[in-house]
């Protein structure tokens, strides 16, 4: 496996809510997971020769609590769209293009809203109902989790 496919993989788990990814591509198979502690984390790599090299992954701290007195403001009400994938979310098709929708717009079922990038992939998110979008729930560039409210519409 390339180092650098490696080094986007572990990008991804710790940029990413997920805690562990764990993927096959012939006979390499590799799994990295993510704890919430101080330590460090070790990878497992099988390469071909059958011999296991450890690799020592960049430790992470531990998630900040919140108070539930500071928590985010309750949501609009209305439907949700929801992330089909982990990835990246992007507003708009390109940086520095306008934004596919802003909150007080109306939109069709179809409708392409915003861009989740996953393994280097573009994939258009389309709103899944007619309505007005009434909340954005992710900031651009931000990663969402599968199944992530990222619109409220109404």
């Amino acid at each position: 496996m390339d180092l650098r496919k490696l080094k986007t993989l572990i990008d991804l788990v710790q940029n990413s809510g997920i805690s562990e990814l764990e993927i096959s591509e012939g006979e390499e198979k590799i799994r990295i997971s993510k704890q919430m502690t101080a330590t460090p984390t070790t990878t497992m790599v099988n390469m071909p020769m059958g011999q296991p090299t450890m690799m020592a992954a960049p430790a992470v701290p531990p998630a900040p609590t919140v108070a539930p007195e500071a928590a985010t403001p309750a949501e609009p009400a209305g439907h949700q769209v929801k992330a089909p994938m982990v990835g990246t979310f992007y507003r708009s098709g390109s940086p520095g293009a306008a934004a596919f929708v802003e909150v007080g717009q109306a939109v069709k079922k179809g409708e392409t809203l915003c861009i989740i990038e996953a393994m280097k992939l573009m994939n258009e998110i389309e709103s899944d109902a007619d309505g007005v979008v009434k909340a954005i729930l992710v900031e651009n560039g931000q990663p969402v989790e599968f199944d992530q409210p990222m619109f409220i519409i109404g």
